[in-house]
């Protein structure tokens, strides 16, 4: 699960998806990780907003930012990412990687609500990151539900 810079979007749906997984008790089958397309927040927490949002969700997290490696395009099945300049970014960088074998597209491609982009809710107020959280959990649900 891929945003700008892995301290928003992509926890939370990290994090949603893997409780979803954990709930399911399907943890074993699956290998979940979030980054960012750039390096600007490396080895930081996610935003506090996105914490206490997943907090109030009974979610914990301890993710550090990172930024996307060669190796995540050769191992991952999927590279889900949040807006079209996400996409733009990772259809690049796949494009410099020999034996790229992850499918990227956007999670909101798997939105039953039909909200293909989930915007960076950096610049607002909690109410911004509940609805990045109540749209991870609907796009990670279809997603699992397709792939499981």
């Amino acid at each position: 699960l891929v945003s700008v810079g892995n301290i928003c979007r992509s926890p939370i749906a990290e994090a949603v998806f893997r409780k979803l997984v954990t709930d399911e008790k399907l943890e074993h089958q699956w290998r979940t990780d979030s980054a960012a397309v750039s390096d600007w927040n490396v080895g930081r927490f996610p935003d506090s907003r996105a914490l206490g949002c997943l907090r109030h969700h009974g979610i914990e997290t301890a993710h550090k930012a990172r930024q996307i490696t060669k190796e995540d395009f050769q191992t991952f099945d999927h590279i889900l990412c949040m807006d079209e300049s996400n996409l733009r970014d990772l259809n690049r960088k796949s494009n410099q990687v020999k034996d790229c074998k992850a499918k990227i597209e956007l999670l909101g491609t798997y939105d039953p609500q039909k909200q293909l982009i989930i915007e960076d809710p950096y610049y607002g107020n909690e109410k911004d990151f509940e609805t990045v959280y109540e749209q991870c959990l609907r796009c990670c649900k279809a997603f699992l539900e397709k792939y499981h």
